[in-house]
């Protein structure tokens, strides 16, 4: 019988293998039909002055991400340096190019080394940061719903609300409801035999940790920042989609609203469980480019290579240099 490190390293490959070939998928149906001339011609005209300033913008996203997080582990107790949640936000960021999702696990490793923290209690504090994250970006989905229906109606109503509507079928509720009630009855499990289980005592130790960090949230000595914070970083997010249309002429005609939209539907592209992003931004923006604005495809695929690159390229500039970081903090310890 495989030893159980065995099996989860091969799971953990065959999952690597797996969300790779969904973005390689994406990033070809990105691509199809695209003219090669065409595509380097729009790399060529785009003004670098306003991509820098959108990854100008991008690490100041960084910083602010850093600052409220440090703003929500402040109750758990322990002195948190600013610098320790910079490095663990570029940390997470450039892990997330290696293994989907392992970002948010990376980040918290690195304030449990450095603070000495329970791992799973920071853990909590980025589901309750994440969970923020996903409600603003609904908020803003649903302004650009309700007052902008009109301009961005038709590709929300044909992409988004109908292609769900197609794979919402009694199939899917069942697989649903069946994932629910085996979960519920599992964590019924682990909570009656907590006591006399040493692998259930353990995940209903780590389970109390996630919400004691979630927790802390609500004890954070300035939570009116917390909120600036999350508009700042926002507010920023939209400024670096109103850069790169700067940054790019074929484009140059949509406006600051157009780039609130962009904004939106890229979030979703980055927010699709695939290596940093790729393919699935790339395929959401071209393609609501191609249906709102009827930008061909080349020209779409452009400017999201544009957006998205510049975006990865600061990512992993910050992110080595924080590796960096901790390589030599754990040189000095």
């Amino acid at each position: 019988m495989p030893a159980p490190k065995t099996l989860k390293r091969v799971y953990s490959a065959v999952k690597y293998a797996a969300l790779m070939a969904i973005a390689l998928a994406l990033l070809w149906a990105s691509f199809r039909g695209v003219d090669f001339e065409e595509f380097k011609e729009g790399l060529k005209s785009a003004d670098f002055f306003w991509i820098g300033v959108s990854m100008a913008v991008s690490i100041l996203v960084f910083w602010l991400r850093a600052l409220r997080w440090r703003l929500v582990m402040i109750p758990l107790g322990h002195k948190i340096k600013r610098v320790d949640a910079w490095d663990g936000i570029n940390v997470g960021y450039i892990t997330n190019f290696a293994i989907p999702r392992a970002g948010e696990f990376a980040r918290c490793g690195v304030i449990t080394r450095k603070t000495g923290l329970p791992f799973e209690t920071v853990a909590g504090t980025v589901v309750l940061e994440r969970g923020v994250d996903l409600l603003s970006l609904a908020l803003l989905t649903l302004s650009v719903v309700v007052f902008q229906w009109n301009k961005f109606g038709s590709f929300i109503e044909r992409e988004i609300i109908t292609g769900i509507g197609e794979g919402f079928n009694m199939g899917f509720v069942w697989i649903a409801l069946s994932a629910i009630a085996a979960a519920s009855i599992f964590l019924y499990i682990v909570y009656r035999f907590r006591k006399s289980n040493a692998l259930f005592a353990k995940l209903s130790n780590i389970a109390k940790g996630v919400i004691k960090g979630v927790f802390s949230g609500f004890k954070m000595p300035q939570k009116w920042m917390f909120l600036v914070y999350t508009v700042a970083i926002w507010g920023c997010y939209w400024l670096m989609s109103y850069s790169t249309i700067l940054a790019f002429p074929a484009v140059a005609g949509l406006t600051i609203q157009d780039a609130l939209f962009l904004m939106i539907i890229g979030g979703f592209g980055w927010v699709i469980p695939v290596q940093g992003g790729i393919g699935a931004y790339h395929f959401i923006i071209s393609l609501a480019l191609s249906s709102i604005y009827s930008i061909n495809q080349t020209t779409g695929v452009v400017f999201a290579t544009i957006s998205h690159e510049s975006q990865a390229l600061t990512m992993l500039i910050c992110g080595g240099i924080s590796l960096i970081s901790l390589s030599l903090y754990k040189r000095r310890r």
